[in-house]
C-alpha cells in the first residue's frame, strides 16, 4: 500500500496512539505580578500527543509519524521569548502549536510552574484539545516589553 501524503490522511476510527513528551523545560516570563513579570521562570511541559501511528510502525520512516523533536523546537522557539500573564493561556498555545501538525489529531498538555505557590511543590494546568473542535477567539502571547491595552 502506498503511503499517504501529509495533506491526504483520513481520519482512523477507533481509539489512535499516543507519543507522549515527559518533562519538557521551557523558560518564559509567566505571572501577573511584576516580581514574576521581571525574569524568565521553569515551566515543566507534558504532551500527549494522539495519532494513527499504524504506517510509522509498520515503515520504520519518520515521514509517517509525528516529528516530535521538530514540535519540541516549535514550543521552544515560541515560548521562550513570549510573555504569558496565565498559565492556561500558555498551555493553550502549546496545544495550538501541535496540533499544527497534520498527524496529531488531539493533544492533552499539562503545563506545571514549579514553585508558583507556598508550600506546594507546583501549580500545574491541563487542557485537552482537538482537531476540528469550536475554538473560541483568543488574544495573541504578548512578545517581552509589550503590554495590553
Amino acid at each position: 500500500m502506498a503511503r499517504a501524503k501529509a495533506g491526504q490522511r483520513r481520519a482512523r476510527r477507533g481509539p489512535l496512539e499516543k507519543i507522549h513528551v515527559r518533562d519538557l523545560l521551557v523558560r518564559c516570563v509567566v505571572g501577573v505580578n511584576e516580581e514574576e513579570r521581571a525574569k524568565q521562570q521553569d515551566v515543566v511541559l507534558n504532551l500527549v500527543l494522539h495519532a494513527d501511528l499504524t504506517e510509522a510502525s509498520r515503515s520504520d520512516c519518520i515521514a509517517d509519524t509525528v516529528n516530535y523533536k521538530t514540535i519540541r523546537q516549535e514550543i521552544m522557539a515560541a515560548l521562550e521569548p513570549t510573555s504569558y500573564r496565565l498559565i492556561e493561556r500558555l498551555a493553550a498555545h502549546v496545544a495550538e502549536i501541535c496540533l499544527k501538525d497534520p498527524r496529531v489529531q488531539r493533544v492533552e498538555v499539562t503545563a506545571d510552574k514549579p514553585g508558583a505557590l507556598r508550600f506546594a511543590r507546583s501549580v500545574a494546568v491541563e487542557l485537552v484539545q482537538e482537531r476540528g473542535a469550536e475554538k473560541r477567539p483568543r488574544r495573541a502571547p504578548l512578545r517581552k516589553g509589550s503590554a495590553r491595552p
